[in-house]
């Protein structure tokens, strides 16, 4: 595994708690792009926006696209916040340690 799989691992598990975390269990994002350099990861809403879209597609949360598309709002699915508190193992998505 090269450093850049690990770092996509990382900023998807941080993607997972930070939803698991946020009121409704939803974020826009922007919102979310903001919350990852705060944790490291200094990326761009493109790569946000790549991220949210492997996540849905393994199910683990859903995208919603508001204002003309403009704006990409992620919610947390049951299955995202097992990930997201170890409690279910996804490839593509480290595995959290113990809390």
């Amino acid at each position: 595994m090269n450093f850049g799989d690990v770092l996509a691992e990382d900023r998807r598990l941080v993607i997972l708690r930070l939803l698991d975390q946020a009121p409704g269990y939803s974020a826009n994002d922007s919102i979310l792009c903001s919350a990852l350099d705060g944790f490291g990861h200094r990326c761009s809403r493109d790569q946000v926006r790549t991220d949210l879209a492997w996540l849905a597609e393994q199910q683990l949360l859903t995208v919603e696209q508001v204002g003309a598309g403009k704006v990409h709002v992620a919610t947390l699915t049951g299955r995202g916040g097992d990930v997201a508190n170890g409690r279910a193992n996804v490839p593509g998505v480290k595995r959290p340690s113990p809390r």
